[in-house]
Formats: C-alpha cells, sequence, structure tokens
C-alpha cells in the first residue's frame, strides 16, 4: 500500500495538516481497499498547532520508507529548519520519495535546497518572500500547485486539495480521484492560473441552474460537430445572451466548456478502452487528429500517447 507521510512542523497550519490527512485515508480503490496508509510525523512527540497541541504518533522515523511525505504550511515560514528535519528530508528525496508542500511549507522545502533551480508556488501572500529568500527558485505566484515529478509545491488553503486530488489522479487515474473529490465535496478541476491535469469522466454542472439541461444536452452529444449557433439554438438564446449566462455560471465560454468535456471524455477513453488516439479524437468531437491532439496537450500539458502510456 502507499505510504503517505504527513511532515507536521511546529506552529503547523491545521488547516494544512487535515488536508492531506483526510484526503489520502479517505481514498478508495475501485474494490473497495484503501489506497493509501497515513502516517502523522513529528520531529517532537508535541506539536504546537496554535489552537491546540497535536501529538504525532510518529517520530521523523515515520518519513522513512514512506512513498510520499508533506510538509503542510507553518504560522511562521521564516522560522529555521531543524538539521534532524532539513537532513531526513533530504535523506528521503535521495531515495527517491516524492515529497509535497501545501502553503508556506514549501519554505521548509526551500531549505533544504530541494526546490533550488524549480519552479514552486506558495501561498500568494508569501511568495515574494519566498522568492526574496531562495533567489535560486523560480517562484510562481499565479498557479495553484506545481509537478516537478518528484517535488510538488500547492498555493495555500484550498490549493492543497487540488495537489493532493492531482497526486491520487496521477497514482490512481482520474476515476478514483473522482471519487475522492466526491467525499471532499469539492469538484475535481476548478478554475485557476494553471490548465489543470486534474479531470473527471462528467463536465461540472451547476446543479439547480438553468443551463444545467443545456449542459447535459452538450455532455451527451460531445460527438457532434457543434457550432455556438446550434448551441445557441438549442438553449432557445441568442449568442449574446448564452455567452453571458455561461460565463456567469460556469466561468467560461461554451466552447471553451465543451472543448474541457470532450478533453475529460477523451482522458477516460484513452485509460479505460485500447482505442486508437485518432478513433477517440473522433468520438469526442474532434474534426480532426491534429485538433485533438493540440487541444488535449494544451488542456492536459501531455500528448494523447503519453496520457496513455501513465496508465499501461
Amino acid at each position: 500500500m502507499h505510504a503517505v507521510a504527513v511532515l507536521a512542523l511546529d506552529q503547523v497550519i491545521p488547516f494544512d495538516l487535515s488536508t492531506p490527512i483526510e484526503v489520502f485515508a479517505r481514498t478508495r480503490l475501485p474494490d473497495g481497499r484503501p489506497g493509501y496508509q497515513v502516517r502523522v510525523c513529528a520531529e517532537q512527540p508535541d506539536v504546537d498547532a496554535g489552537a491546540f497541541t497535536l501529538r504525532a504518533p510518529w517520530g521523523l522515523d515515520g518519513l522513512e520508507g514512506a512513498d510520499t511525505i508533506i510538509v503542510p504550511g507553518t504560522a511562521d515560514p521564516t522560522a529555521p529548519l531543524s538539521p534532524a528535519v532539513r537532513d531526513a528530508l533530504r535523506a528521503a528525496a535521495g531515495h527517491g520519495t516524492r515529497i509535497a508542500s501545501i502553503c508556506t511549507g514549501a519554505f521548509a522545502l526551500a531549505a533544504t535546497g530541494l526546490l533550488d533551480g524549480l519552479r514552486a508556488t506558495t501561498h500568494w501572500i508569501a511568495t515574494d518572500l519566498l522568492a526574496a529568500a531562495h533567489p535560486d527558485i523560480e517562484v510562481d505566484p499565479n498557479v495553484l500547485y506545481v509537478d516537478n515529478g518528484h517535488i510538488l509545491t500547492s498555493a495555500g488553503a484550498a490549493a492543497g486539495l487540488d495537489l493532493c486530488l492531482h497526486m491520487v489522479r496521477s497514482d490512481y487515474g482520474s476515476a478514483v480521484a473522482a471519487d475522492a473529490a466526491r467525499l471532499s465535496v469539492v469538484p475535481l478541476e476548478r478554475e485557476g492560473g494553471q490548465a489543470q491535469f486534474i479531470v473527471h469522466d462528467h463536465a461540472p454542472t451547476p446543479q439547480g441552474s438553468e443551463l444545467e439541461p443545456l449542459l447535459t444536452w452538450l455532455q451527451g452529444n460531445l460527438s457532434r460537430e457543434l457550432t455556438l449557433s446550434d448551441i445557441a439554438a438549442q438553449a432557445r438564446m441568442s449568442t449574446r445572451t448564452l455567452i453571458r449566462r455561461f460565463r456567469e455560471q460556469t466561468g467560461a465560454t461554451p466552447l471553451q466548456w465543451l472543448h474541457r468535456a470532450r478533453v475529460r471524455q477523451a482522458q477516460h477513453l484513452l485509460e479505460t478502452t485500447r482505442h486508437s488516439v485518432e478513433r477517440i479524437g473522433a468520438q469526442v468531437g474532434f474534426g480532426s487528429p491534429t485538433a485533438f491532439r493540440d487541444r488535449f496537450k494544451r488542456t492536459t500539458g501531455v500528448s494523447p500517447h503519453t496520457y496513455r502510456r501513465s496508465f499501461s
């Protein structure tokens, strides 16, 4: 079973600490088995968490053998990192352990040197501080999270959920991640400063909104060649009104929503069938294989072939 060690540093932010515990501990595989074993680790048994003190059942030895280590944020990101924690994180990275930070936990990773030369993010309020303190890090203040392979960082608060769900999707696929997202009562995909690689099988539909019947119709007609006029006619609206209502209720234009829904469906087919990329592109409504590949890569950051290989 995939072991996740959550490292509670002194003055840990409780929200950041609880996020990975809840997401990973609740994740279930299709056969009902738990996907992860979660350990809460700390250098000292008692940890100051602001409004309360918590007792960690694992010491730093709990980091050894973990497949993933999560470093939540702390109230004082400028507090020095103890040599023992620094050495433990460096040793884990040397063994290929995936290490991720939430919010100002990026400062702890920065103090180890593991972020040097990499792109990273943290809570927007602290990005300038991180960049000034660690000029060897390319700090991006505009994204929800950054995945460098074995080293990942996320922005503050709810962005930790995005990062954890991204890791679940990377480990077990979008269907398992979608279930984990539903348990957390959050969307698996949300608008942000970057094209997110987290997807689910069906596009988000504002429940009870006046667009719900139209979005359901669109989801059932992804394979058709649809123009803005076609969608407006189905909605019995002018194209101008349609665009305005879509932006108000989905945060996207009708064609943007349609493209994302098609890519989501393509991801599901790439994961669950052996159909050719060309056939899948046609199945989800792209007029040519080139248009499909271009849109898929623009949305997910990888080609359809690369995406499929990751689930082979």
